[in-house]
């Protein structure tokens, strides 16, 4: 009787179980796909292995990547928008919603915080994003070029070396694109802002992560980078404060002469004109200095974020005109020049001048 036929893999199997695997290991490779194990067992031929595993694992692998790649990234994007929607939502501290609750109709409107607040959202979202973004996909396509043999060796080298020459010589712009993301997360400065950055003063025009543009009162704009910039003084954030140093002569009343400073203040916070950009009620501080040819009466407004120069205008004005009207000096510099001629008359001599 003769003996059944065995089937080829059967036959291999038959013998040692190191003898098939080296010769899955030769079909497929160390770490064999579940298509190529599977066409290799069914047909025992090494070409029909390899190629359904290029024709259809592979390619079914980097579709998978791909895809993974998609859903991570709008995974992040989400996640960092709310993120950044909750910090909006929650900057705000207890001072200025208490501000809020006591100040005009217009101060500090919703609208207006509001669209500053997004204005610093989106930026850094768009930023982000983009960054996670990037460093997804680079890490996507790595597995990609995995996923077709290519040698990642010599690719993460060149990148390393590429990437250290770039951060020495691009350091200044990293320097500026850190600065830029705690300035905006911070909220140090906005559009419309009055700060002092040092060499530029003046209003903040625009704020990227990269720089920042300031004009100044004479219309020149500045460009300052972010990186440049060690220190933020903002004079318009969410409030201002209109202060006035008057001064007065020595013999003065001192005491009117603040009732007078006060009543005029209160006159200005009450007028139609300006009570909606005065915060609470004027304050005389007091004398703030004996100086040496004045006394300084110290008066003090808290006003609408970058009111408070139209409105010390307007306090000079009505000051003067009160302290007129009461017969208050201000003091001024003083100075008598003598002036002595050298150059004697015809037939006379010369004046000695004035008599010691």
């Amino acid at each position: 009787m003769a003996a059944p036929s065995i089937p080829p893999l059967a036959a291999r199997a038959a013998g040692t179980g190191g003898d098939a695997d080296s010769a899955l290991a030769e079909a497929c490779g160390d770490a064999p796909s579940l298509t190529c194990r599977w066409v290799f067992e069914q047909t025992n031929s090494e070409f029909l292995a390899d190629s359904a595993d290029w024709l259809v694992a592979r390619p079914l692998k980097i579709v998978a990547i791909a895809l993974a790649a998609v859903l991570v990234s709008r995974l992040v994007r989400r996640l960092i928008r709310r993120g950044f929607s909750e910090l909006r939502d929650g900057s705000q501290n207890e001072r200025v919603r208490a501000l809020r609750q006591k100040a005009a109709a217009n101060l500090l409107t919703g609208e207006t915080d509001a669209q500053r607040a997004q204005a610093r959202a989106e930026t850094l979202v768009s930023a982000l994003s983009g960054l996670a973004s990037t460093a997804i996909w680079t890490v996507a396509a790595l597995l990609i070029l995995g996923e077709l043999n290519v040698s990642l060796g010599p690719l993460v080298a060149g990148a390393g070396i590429a990437g250290v020459a770039l951060g020495f010589g691009a350091q200044s712009m990293v320097k500026d694109f850190l600065n830029g993301i705690f300035i905006l997360t911070e909220d140090q400065m906005g559009v419309g802002d009055i700060v002092d950055l040092g060499d530029a003063v003046g209003t903040v025009e625009t704020v990227t992560l990269r720089a920042t543009t300031v004009r100044d009162v004479n219309g020149t704009v500045w460009h300052v980078p972010n990186g440049e910039i060690l220190r933020v003084g903002n004079k318009s954030q969410h409030w201002s404060r209109a202060l006035l140093d008057l001064t007065v002569a020595y013999d003065t009343d001192l005491r009117e002469a603040q009732r007078i400073v006060k009543e005029v203040a209160d006159d200005l916070a009450a007028d139609e004109e300006w009570r909606d950009r005065v915060v609470g009620e004027p304050e005389v501080w007091g004398i703030q200095d004996l100086a040496a040819d004045a006394v300084v009466i110290r008066l003090v407004i808290q006003t609408v974020a970058a009111e408070q120069y139209a409105i010390e205008r307007d306090l000079r004005l009505r000051i003067k005109e009160a302290f007129d009207d009461a017969g208050i000096d201000i003091p001024f510099a003083q100075r008598t020049v003598w002036i002595r001629d050298l150059d004697p008359p015809l037939g006379g001599t010369p004046d000695p001048g004035p008599a010691s």
